[in-house]
Order: structure tokens, then sequence, then C-alpha cells
């Protein structure tokens, strides 16, 4: 269906961001904006009683002022699962709870795509297919290799899938050609051997896509936005080169589709594509080397998440539209913020994949860190309080700010007090680490929702029992304390504590020997191993770091990587046996092992610390003993509660809560302390 009138005539010269807001006429239909919320799955697609859910999700962005949406990933068939059950549309009795969620959507003026998405090998299940017979290094099953007729039947399904999605009311499909799922095996060397009409040549093995194309079209009429989703940058040895990826460009648009979408990496690439440590829009460039060789509008993607950012990709002319799946998750007002002028409201997605790609790896419905009411909205609904109350909040770290904001926002009258000078907790220490300076975003965001809510900040105020007496509520969210050591020499000069090291009270020398290796052992490793501005800020860079042909033009896209040198030759330490980070997170702990590894950090499991002296740190390791000759030894050993006061409140009259670090004292876990205030403040 067409926009609504009203949505598309607006003046996009009154925003700061005029080319973000100009409508996109398709010719059948056009556009609102130039905001395309991106394809992600979020677990609610795998069961048709969760549909209500996912509309709730979608019309919520919808009216936040999207102009076209994406679906997470649904399999045209059985064989083409991520996993057993999964989203699927194969058959016609599984198209009516799709109208939930179009119905929805329409409603609020917006466009909305169905995206088709086989995962070839990369399904998790033993009836996985391919184009040949060839494990992922990522998955357990090996794939069956397709027949002539096999790769019929599996264009056909694509076909009908995208018929039933329009029965749906979908405006469109995304037919999912990227990220190493079943299209994408079929149009690269590396996972195409056939020597049939489907494999050989370039031409011969884009054909399983272009007719894909062609049949979808030829389904479902001229009408049907048809996006495909192309793999500009395979980042994998054998992947495609420059002129094999123009040449499916064009021949995916003369087959007839509406939009190119771009894809950057393999799932099994080894280069980080989406996380925090990537640069803002470092991959656009890639888009907007094709867009000579095309005439159909070029979506570009990954990495923009404020729009200053998406404003100067479509201003220079580098693509028509902008993909942003996990800043509408963080904020579903994102676009209408923007328009209004409102940048600095927006709850920016800081790429940290905790709740979101995380969630969905471990089969967990997603949510997101800075936004816990992410695909539960029809169950954290907003509300205002039937009795406003006095509330104290004690902590202005994530936990606290969260609930300090958010009770405000429902009618409370509410003091925040903090001890330190600024707000922010242990985001403070994190957004200085080389790589998430991103977090700082989340603090702007927070310092406007304070202003906004009403919310009474007092910093540099310490509290103690008698001073809460008034209250009605009150919330102690007074963080954690480091975890002392114990070992000979603990309290030697050499060994100091990490957030003394972070903040710049303490600045170490050349060798550094870092006790635990967790999430803040790591953090304080990547600290130290850089000096100066972070390659996260500059692209080219990071992209020399990591081993990216700026030119785009190589197979796979890809170039011999150079690391920068270390500041600092570090040791980063666990008693744990075994490999230090196996606890990090699951789709980003690999990209802190390798940059660690790449600056040449030693890590070590199973170590007994023996004592530390003028001469450094003694270990054993492997019944070795062992003296690492360095510096300063930072104490990473983790946290404690910061309990005091709420001991010392504990049988007042008013009700007392504790929450965050203070609660539990886990690794920095800011995705548990921000779901936790905003559960808390629901209730108050």
């Amino acid at each position: 269906m067409s926009a609504l009138p009203s949505e598309v005539s607006s003046d996009s010269d009154a925003t700061p961001y005029p080319h973000l807001f100009r409508p996109l006429d398709l010719g059948f239909a056009t556009l609102r904006n130039r905001i395309l919320m991106g394809s992600m799955h979020t677990g609610l697609e795998d069961r048709a009683r969760d549909f209500p859910k996912l509309a709730a999700y979608f019309a919520e962005r919808a009216a936040g002022g999207a102009g076209l949406i994406v679906t997470g990933g649904f399999a045209p068939n059985l064989v083409g699962w991520l996993k057993p059950f999964a989203g699927k549309l194969s058959w016609r009795h599984e198209v009516r709870p799709h109208r939930q969620v179009t119905q929805a959507v329409h409603a609020h003026g917006a466009h909305i795509c169905l995206q088709l998405l086989h995962a070839g090998r990369y399904a998790y299940h033993p009836l996985s297919v391919a184009p040949s017979k060839l494990k992922a290094p990522i998955n357990p099953f090996t794939p069956r290799a397709l027949s002539a007729r096999g790769v019929e039947r599996q264009i056909a399904s694509y076909a009908r899938a995208a018929v039933f999605a329009r029965e749906a009311g979908y405006d469109g499909v995304e037919l999912m050609g990227s990220e190493g799922y079943l299209i994408n095996q079929f149009t690269v060397a590396r996972t195409n051997k056939r020597n049939d009409r489907w494999g050989g040549d370039a031409t011969q093995r884009m054909r399983f896509a272009v007719e894909i194309v062609r049949r979808v079209r030829e389904a479902c009429g001229p009408d049907f936005i048809l996006v495909y989703r192309l793999s500009m940058l395979d980042l994998v040895d054998g992947g495609g080169d420059w002129n094999e990826i123009v040449h499916q460009a064009q021949a995916i648009e003369a087959a007839g589709a509406t939009i190119l979408n771009t894809g950057i990496g393999w799932h099994e690439a080894r280069i980080p594509t989406i996380a925090t440590s990537v640069p803002r829009a470092a991959f656009a460039g890639v888009t907007a080397k094709l867009r000579p060789h095309v005439r159909l509008p070029l979506v570009t993607t990954n990495r923009i998440n404020m729009p200053d950012v998406a404003e100067a990709v479509l201003a220079a002319g580098g693509a028509d539209m902008v993909s942003m799946a996990r800043p509408l998750l963080a904020d579903p007002q994102w676009p209408n913020k923007a328009r209004a002028g409102r940048a600095h409201a927006i709850n920016t997605c800081i790429a940290c994949n905790q709740a979101c790609l995380d969630h969905v790896f471990e089969n967990k419905r997603a949510s997101c860190l800075v936004n816990p009411r992410a695909c539960a909205e029809t169950e954290m609904v907003p509300s205002r309080a039937t009795t406003p109350r006095r509330i104290a909040v004690v902590g202005a770290g994530p936990a606290g700010l969260a609930c300090a904001t958010e009770a405000a926002a429902r009618g409370h009258t509410v003091d925040l007090f903090e001890g330190s000078d600024a707000i922010g907790g242990q985001f403070n220490l994190s957004r200085r680490i080389p790589g998430k300076e991103e977090f700082e975003e989340t603090l702007r965001y927070f310092r406007n929702r304070i202003e906004e809510t009403g919310v009474r900040l007092h910093l540099r105020t310490h509290v103690e029992r008698d001073t809460l007496k008034d209250y009605d509520a009150i919330v102690v969210a007074t963080g954690v304390t480091p975890r002392e050591v114990s070992f000979p020499g603990a309290d030697h000069a050499k060994v100091v504590g990490y957030a003394d090291v972070i903040e710049g009270r303490v600045k170490c020398g050349k060798r550094v020997a870092l006790i635990g290796a967790g999430g803040i052992g790591f953090d304080v490793a990547e600290f130290l191993v850089h000096e100066g501005p972070s390659p996260s800020l500059d692209p080219q860079r990071w992209m020399h770091e990591w081993g990216i042909d700026p030119t785009f033009e190589t197979r796979g896209g890809l170039a011999p990587a150079h690391p920068e040198p270390p500041a600092r030759e570090v040791w980063l330490l666990q008693r744990t046996p075994g490999r230090p980070g196996a606890r990090l997170g699951k789709t980003t702990g690999w990209i802190h092992r390798a940059t660690l590894k790449s600056k040449g950090v030693h890590m070590l499991g199973g170590v007994e610390y023996l004592g530390v002296d003028d001469d450094g740190l003694r270990i054993r390791i492997d019944g070795e003993e062992r003296l690492l000759p360095v510096d300063h030894v930072v104490v990473c050993a983790g946290q404690e509660p910061r309990r005091t006061l709420f001991d010392a409140l504990s049988g007042t009259a008013a009700g007392v809560h504790v929450i965050g670090g203070a609660d539990v004292a886990a690794e920095l876990d800011a995705k548990r302390a921000i779901a936790q205030g905003t559960a808390l403040a629901a209730q108050l």
C-alpha cells in the first residue's frame, strides 16, 4: 500500500536532515523517508502465538517514523530453517498470523517487507542443503549438496513464499543474498564447487540469485517491492571480487529488483562488522562505489546510529537510503526525534550486542541493553502512576539513572543522589576504553532524560539514613567497589586498581600485568595497548589494522592486516585454567581476543600469584615459577556490591529497594542494571 498522504507531503526542508527525510518514489509506492529499519531476528518470528508481540514491536517503530521496515528472516521452506521450528512461510495456513503485523505497521503509514532467508549451510539442523557439500566452520552440521532438481525446488519455494507474503499484506520482500546464507553460497567460488549450470564462472554462480529475483517478480507483479540484499563485501577468502559484484548487481536489476540493499561480511568472517569498535559508517564507501553502475535505489548499512551520520552519507550521494536495525531497537522514536531536530534525545545504539545478537544466538528473545522494552512492548507498557510518590534514588550509575528517569516519567517526584561530580558510574570507565566511545552517547541520553522528566539531580552529595527518612520509597543503586586481592606484596607500590588506571590517576609503565581476565581485564588491556586516538574513530586506520582493502576491489575485500604496534607489553592473567575471555559476549568475545592477540598480549590461564616485589610479579603456571618483570600490576579481579547504605536502611518504614551492582556485582553488567532499574520503576 502507499504511505498516507499526510506522511509523505511534509516538507523535508523543515528538518535539520533534509536528505534523510525526503520521500522516495518507487514508481508504484512512495516511502515517506530514507530510513529503512533493517532486518534483525528477535525470536518473536518463530511462533504464531508471539505474532501479537511482533506486531506491537513493529507498530511502535512504524509510529516512530520509519519509512520501510524489513522483518527478521523467514525461511521459504523447511530445509531453509535457521533452526528447527524457526520462522517459515511456505504453507498457506502460515499466512494469517502475519496480517496482524502488516496491519499494525500500515496503520502508522509505514511500508513493510518480509525478509526471505534460506540458511543453506548455516542451518542448525541435519536437513540443511547447500550448493556443495561443504560444512561451515561455525556449524556442526554438514549440508547435503542440492541436485539440479533440488535447486529448482528452492527457487520455486522463494516464489511461493513471496506470493504468500503478498497475501499477508506485505508491501514486498527482501531476498537475503548476503552474509553467507544460501544465495550468497551460490554466488562465490568459496562455497560453490558445482560444474552444472548453477556453478562454474561468476555468471553461472549468480544464476541462482538472478532466477529467484525473476521468478518472484513474475509471481508477485510489478507493484511489489523487491529488495535484494547484495553481498558487496564478503570479507572471506574465496569471496567475490569487485567486477563480479558489479556484474551481479546489474543482473539483479535487470531481473526486476526494486531496491539494492548492502550486505557486509559473512558470519564466519574474522573481521568485525557491527560491533561498537567498528567506526561509524565504515562500510558506506562500498555502497557509494556501486552507485555509478546501477540505476536502482541503493541502501547503505552498518554502524549508522545517529542522524548526522546518516545525513552526511545521503548528502554526499553515496546512497539513497540508510539501513538501521539496532538503532531502532534502541529507540523506536529515532526518526521522529531526528526529524524534529531532537537528536540529543535519541537513545543511541552503542553496538554492544549484549541483549540483541547475543540473546538470539543463545535462543533467547532479543532485547536491548539501553532499552529493555524492546521486544517486550506488550509486557512493559508505560503508564502514569495512580498515586505519585516521593522517591529517592541513591547512585547515578546505569541502574539508578534508568530507575530515576522512568519513575519520574510515570509522575513521581524523584531525587537522584550521586557522590561524584558526574552521572554514569561504571559507564564513565567504559567510555574511556578504545572502541567503546559510544558509551558516552548513553550518558548524553540520560542527561537529557533527567532534564526532560524533571528528576532533581544532586551531584557531590553523600546521603545517610537520616537524610532519606521523609521519602515514600528509597532505591539504593550505589554500585560496586573493586574486589581486593590477597597475596604477598599486594600493598606494593606497583599494585594499582583498574579505576585509577582508566581515569588517569596512574600512568602505567611499559610492562604491565593484569590480575583478572574477565570483561574488566580485557577492557584495561585494550586501554593499555592503545595510546592516543582510537582506530575506532578513523575508518582508514581501522581497515588497515583488520585487513580490509579500502578500494573494495580485491576478492572478498581482503588485504593484509597491519595492526599498529602496542603501546605496552601486557600480560593478562587469570586463576581459572583455560583460555582467558571464554565468558565474554558470544558475538563479540572473539573480537576482543583477536584484538589483544594482534597486539601481542600474553593471555595466560591457570595462574597462581606468588607475590609482587621490586623485580615484578612472581607467578606459578603449570608447576613452573616465573617472574614477570613488570612496572605495574593492575588488579581487575572483579567487584563487590557497595551495600553499606542498604544495610543501614534495612528495617526502615519506607520501602527500600536495591538494584544494579549494589544488588549483584557481576562483570559491569549494564544490561541487567538498566533492565532492573526500569522494571522497578514500573512497580513503584
